[in-house]
């Protein structure tokens, strides 16, 4: 009897829940809220529309901003930035390496053992860890001091095997994904913080410097031997296996890009020639900006909201890190105006950035016939239970708006990079092959996202073009990357010729 109680209460509460939703649903149709929430989302829709030729405004807008930052500091809103990475690794680098990738909310400290010529990565060890939000609003030395505490624990988990030869200093490479004026290899200052980070002390620092000091106060034998931006450290983890690695993108909780430049194409490099005649080029793309974005109001809302109103546009639009709150905010706004979940705004859902990409991911990848996963999103992060199939739809669509937009213009601005190093056309007699390392969890995870994005690119350069650019997924890429810089930029330099 009791077994057939649990059963009826539960069957029950499915229907009392399908009645509530389509009581809702029912009521908006018939007081027109129902066309009033289709038109919000088809003035959205259209406001995010991003045709081939639009793209294509796009990449031509940033490759215009790209030779103006290549000309002279301070003259784009694209920084182009000198990441003094001359050489890039040959394969043939060997030695125990450290690297430490500070990307966003989380870091990861990576060890890596390099075989020499024709063993590679003989093993490879890393932990990640979470950064208390309070440390990325406090001081610089209580961020460095948590890092550093991180990185020593890491090391001291070390057995026999690790022991460094006497005299010797572990050597680490620093990927720091945030913009930054370089002076050296090992040296540099921060520009302005990014994702959600601002520590207004550290900004003018030499970051490196920051570091140095968090490891001698803790007493952690280690010195940075190169100083990275993610896509930089990707670019270099990517070439260290395939010589065709001419450039990276980093779509992950924000967007940027690196690529190899001719030397005489950089007018503001003062510095020795360089013996490769090459030079890494760290875009800061993300701080694009640009008439012929598709922005909504949504998005200019977004950005008053952010800590950094005005900078980051193309990144607001593109990343991880927003596309779940562009979401939040259509949705909100049907809530308040077209009664789209009922009579009252669902509290939760006025909670800024409680829609992560991931769920907004998981959503619209969500290929149960009934939309099961949609309803449980919903029901977990929102409270949100009384939807019917048909608002589901809706929500599925809005997340496919958004993810579409932003993949677009992702491809637009790869574009403008091949346009760059005159890889967007075929030279008669020539197949060079031109492989884009790519990392982020978004370009990794998010399936819609990345297929859209290869497509559009496809579509952009043409197929024959097409056959020949390779999207190279580079897992870890940049922590990969910039212990091998470690390697190439060593004091105790080892290498198999």
């Amino acid at each position: 009897m009791g077994k057939v109680a649990v059963r009826v209460a539960v069957v029950c509460g499915v229907a009392v829940a399908v009645t509530a939703a389509v009581a809702v649903h029912r009521k908006m149709k018939k007081s027109g809220k129902w066309e009033k929430a289709m038109e919000i989302v088809k003035e959205f829709e259209e406001k995010c529309a991003t045709p081939i030729s639009k793209l294509r405004q796009v990449a031509d807008a940033m490759l215009v901003e790209m030779h103006a930052g290549l000309a002279s500091e301070g003259g784009s809103k694209l920084k182009m930035l000198i990441s003094y990475v001359g050489n890039l690794p040959t394969g043939n680098e060997k030695g125990l390496f450290y690297a430490l990738d500070l990307g966003g909310t989380n870091f990861r400290v990576l060890r890596l053992h390099l075989g020499g010529k024709g063993r590679g990565i003989v093993s490879k060890q890393f932990e990640e860890v979470s950064i208390p939000r309070s440390l990325m609003t406090g001081t610089s030395d209580a961020l460095f001091d948590f890092i550093v505490a991180e990185l020593a624990k890491f090391v001291a988990q070390e057995g026999m095997d690790f022991e460094l030869r006497p005299g010797r200093q572990r050597e680490l490479g620093f990927t720091f994904s945030f913009p930054v004026l370089q002076s050296s290899i090992s040296s540099g200052t921060l520009v302005r913080w990014t994702k959600g980070f601002s520590i207004e002390e550290t900004v003018g620092r030499d970051v490196v410097a920051e570091l140095t000091k968090a490891m001698e106060k803790q007493g952690l034998n280690m010195r940075v031997s190169a100083f990275v931006n993610d896509p930089v450290g990707t670019l270099a983890g990517g070439r260290f296996t395939n010589n065709d690695v001419v450039a990276a993108v980093i779509l992950g909780t924000g967007s940027n890009a690196a690529y190899v430049e001719r030397a005489h194409a950089i007018p503001k490099w003062h510095g020795l020639p360089l013996k490769s005649g090459e030079m890494v080029i760290n875009t800061e793309w993300g701080n694009f900006k640009s008439s012929h974005l598709p922005l909504t109001e949504y998005d200019h809302e977004l950005d008053a909201e952010t800590l950094h109103p005005g900078e980051q546009i193309y990144e607001k639009v593109t990343s991880g890190m927003y596309l779940g709150e562009i979401v939040r905010k259509v949705l909100r706004r049907m809530a308040e105006e077209a009664a789209f979940f009922g009579d009252t705004v669902p509290p939760k859902l006025k909670v800024p950035f409680i829609l992560g990409t991931p769920i907004i991911s998981a959503m619209h990848q969500d290929t149960s016939p009934d939309l099961k996963v949609v309803a449980n999103r919903l029901k977990d992060i929102l409270e949100i239970s009384n939807t019917s199939l048909k608002m589901r739809k809706v929500i599925v669509e809005l997340c496919n708006i958004v993810a579409t937009r932003g993949a677009r213009l992702s491809a637009a601005g790869i574009l403008s990079i091949l346009k760059k190093m005159g890889r967007d056309t075929m030279r008669e007699g020539e197949k060079q092959r031109t492989v884009i390392a790519m990392d982020g969890g978004l370009y990794e995870h998010y399936t819609e996202y990345r297929n859209c994005l290869e497509n559009t690119l496809n579509e952009l350069v043409g197929k024959e073009v097409s056959e020949t650019v390779v999207l190279e997924l580079a897992n870890d890429g940049s922590g990969i990357g910039a212990a091998i810089l470690a390697a190439c930029h060593s004091k105790y330099l080892e290498t198999d010729e």
